[in-house]
Formats: structure tokens, sequence, C-alpha cells
């Protein structure tokens, strides 16, 4: 709140975030509130864990002395189905370097996005759906 660290604003955004979980409950789904909560931790361990292997990728290609980038936008077919799930997905891809969420597709069942290293379409869309989509399934659903 104040843009500090400390034990009090670590405790406030706490308890506003606590506050915000339980105001919208009944739009993630009642019940199992334990389990739904490791799954989340486990969501943001693997979040952390792509974000620090993305930026090694980005950091080898960048700094190497021949830059070989095969840029482009790929559409991936989403497996979720909620605006939550839809939102989260392409949020956790747009922070992940090297990757960016471009669109979703009117019938919101592509979301395009691009990557800075798409050499292998195939592979980059296996890979965000072994990682994030089942994640973000296990997680709300």
């Amino acid at each position: 709140m104040t843009g500090s660290f400390s034990l009090a604003n670590l405790l406030l955004g706490l308890a506003l975030g606590g506050l915000a979980l339980f105001l919208v409950r009944d739009s993630l789904g009642a019940g199992g509130s334990f389990l739904r909560t490791r799954r989340a931790a486990a969501l943001l361990a693997l979040f952390v864990e792509e974000l620090v292997r993305s930026a090694w990728r980005v950091a080898v290609l960048v700094l190497s002395p021949r830059l070989v980038v095969r840029p482009g936008i790929l559409a991936y077919p989403l497996t979720v189905d909620r605006d939550i799930e839809i939102t989260l997905l392409a949020n956790l891809i747009t922070l992940t370097p090297g990757t960016l969420s471009v669109d979703v597709s009117d019938d919101r069942r592509t979301l395009f996005v691009h990557a800075l290293d798409c050499a292998d379409p195939e592979r980059t869309v296996a890979e965000i759906r072994a990682a994030f989509e089942r994640r973000i399934l296990e997680a709300l659903r």
C-alpha cells in the first residue's frame, strides 16, 4: 500500500488478498479450498520455474554471437473455456519471457501467441499445454 516492504504491508496484502478471494469464491466454485490452495501454490511454483527457465533461454539467445531467432505467431487451441481460465493462461504466457499473448479468437477456442523463437510451434504448444493449461485446470476446477 505504501510502496515499502515491511511486515505490516505484507500482512495487509495477505488480508486484502484473502478478502478478494472470499468475495469471488462463488465464481471460483465452493468446496475443496485446501486442495485448491495447494494446487494454486503448485501453479505459482511452476510459473516461477518457467519464468527462470524462459529468462535463461532468452538471455542465451540474445547474448549469442549469431542472433538466430525465428519469431512468429502461433495459434494455440484452448482447452480452458471459462473467462478466468483464459485470462490466467494469457497472463502467464505474457509474463513469461519470450512469449506474448496477442489475441483470443471470437469463439474463444484459440489463443494467438507471439513467440520469440517459433522454430517448432508444435513443441511450444505442447509445452504450454503440459505446464500452464493443465495446472490451471487443476487449480480452478
